[in-house]
């Protein structure tokens, strides 16, 4: 059985805790930074990512959006992947539509490459092209959005960094 995508509420909370403790032990910046936990018991964290999907998250100068992990066949999350439905001026900066990350005992295996593949099918059709972002030095993420179709827009300076900004069009998928 093939890896695949979950919608936060359909993931268990033994794996997503098992998942999420992996990110806390190796002191790494949880990415995305939706999947972080913060403290929160499960509950909490599932009542956030609701609240996120929300226009509410609007009025605390966020955009609505959604968050999806890939799980292997055993249901353990391999990474996740963090969908801005719009995305406002700042995210055109830095950010854009979709962020992901992928656990550090799974990384270089080609699952970050997979689960944009998969996200970008199931937004085909609900959107013509989106814009994915990256730190000009993160050549394995560069890589991951150039082999799922990402065209580079140019290069921009954000607080500091060079941020790469590619945009995918949906219709060649």
């Amino acid at each position: 059985m093939p890896n695949k995508l979950l919608r936060y509420e359909f993931v268990k909370e033994e794996t997503y805790i098992e998942y999420v403790s992996e990110w806390e032990f190796s002191k790494d910046r949880i990415v995305p930074f939706a999947a972080r936990r913060e403290n929160q018991s499960f509950d909490q964290v599932m009542k956030r990512w609701q609240y996120d999907e929300t226009d509410e998250v609007i009025k605390t100068g966020f955009v609505p959006s959604t968050l999806y992990f890939m799980v292997d066949e055993t249901g353990r999350i391999l990474g996740a992947i963090h969908l801005r439905h719009v995305i406002n001026e700042r995210l055109r900066l830095n950010g854009g539509h979709i962020g992901y990350g992928v656990r550090a005992s799974e990384r270089k295996k080609g699952y970050a490459t997979e689960m944009l593949s998969l996200l970008l099918t199931e937004l085909k059709g609900k959107y013509d092209k989106v814009m994915i972002t990256c730190d000009d030095v993160n050549i394995a993420s560069a890589k991951t959005i150039e082999k799922n179709g990402g065209i580079l827009e140019d290069k921009v300076v954000f607080e500091g960094e060079l941020t790469r900004r590619y945009w995918i069009h949906l219709e060649d998928k």
